[in-house]
């Protein structure tokens, strides 16, 4: 029972998002670009990453639950875990271990005396969780900006990894600016539709954060406004992805353009469309679902790429 209870606390299926999401980028995108050109050791690096991110997500979404226990009382009693099967004080060393274990994963996987950026930036993704929990999520849009950022940043992290500072943008291989623009381009998908997952999240949550005293977006601006946001940023998102569907077209890579629209453009309009019409908590947790089953197919659309690089 305590097993089942930890899992669900770390919050596995984000976890195993983080995970698909770097190894769609390690094996779809970054290997056939720099086919037969990959250095020695790699893997080895890719994989402590990977544990890596994963290790500090975990250790965020128990530091989260530890902080929310209260709003988490009257906004989903049910999924409770902290307080009932695990103890508090356990909580928090979990918390710690894992967090210090994605931090020493990240030291071993790059040289942190010539990537030592990397090690910093993990180091601020553990900070930024722990205050994301103790504060910036209960104020406007601070909070969700830092998950949104956070999100991106698990593709970043590989893309960095696989140069030195100095030589990621420019020079060497012709491959390493193709690999600049797919990790731009799915940063900033996870980056949008994070955004937009979140706001969905604190109308969905609104009751349980207005008693303790939260900020957010819908408390502050109104369930109307928020609705705005999110609508302005789904349809950024959707006129971005047809853009890169003209530029993709002109490679003729017909299959990449047939996913894109049917499951990733359509939905994101389904969303938009449903989004007008919800007002019960149980309309937008179906909103949020879509939403992160958009950032599934999203995830998945590298794999298109595999054939075409």
């Amino acid at each position: 029972m305590k097993i089942a209870a930890f899992f669900k606390l770390v919050r596995y299926p984000n976890l195993i998002f983080i995970a698909l999401t770097q190894v769609m980028f390690q094996y779809c995108i970054y290997l056939p670009v720099y086919r037969g050109l990959v250095p020695e050791g790699d893997l080895f690096q890719f994989l402590l990453l990977m544990l890596a991110s994963v290790f500090i997500a975990a250790g965020g979404n128990i530091i989260n639950d530890y902080f929310d226990m209260n709003i988490d009382r009257i906004n989903k009693p049910q999924k409770m875990i902290i307080g009932k099967y695990i103890n508090r004080r356990w909580a928090l060393v979990w918390h710690l271990v894992l967090s210090v274990l994605g931090i020493l994963l990240t030291a071993i996987a790059v040289n942190p005396f010539s990537r030592w950026y990397l090690v910093v930036a993990n180091i601020a993704c553990v900070l930024l969780l722990w205050f994301y929990s103790v504060k910036f999520k209960k104020e406007i849009l601070i909070g969700n900006i830092v998950i949104s950022l956070l999100t991106a940043w698990t593709i970043m992290i590989i893309f960095l990894s696989k140069f030195s500072f100095s030589d990621a943008f420019g020079g060497g291989h012709t491959g390493q600016l193709k690999l600049f623009r797919f990790a731009v381009l799915y940063a900033g998908f996870a980056f949008i539709i994070s955004l937009v997952r979140e706001a969905i999240k604190d109308v969905e949550d609104i009751a349980g954060d207005q008693k303790y005293g939260c900020n957010t977006m819908p408390i502050a601006w109104g369930v109307n406004a928020t609705k705005v946001y999110v609508a302005v940023w789904l349809t950024l998102l959707i006129a971005l992805l047809l853009v890169v569907q003209f530029y993709i077209l002109q490679l003729g890579w017909w299959p990449g353009v047939v996913y894109c629209v049917l499951l990733i453009i359509v939905p994101a309009a389904y969303l938009l469309r449903k989004l007008v019409a919800a007002n019960t908590p149980g309309e937008y947790h179906y909103l949020s679902m879509v939403t992160k089953g958009l950032m599934l197919t999203g995830i998945l659309s590298m794999g298109i790429f595999y054939f075409y690089l």
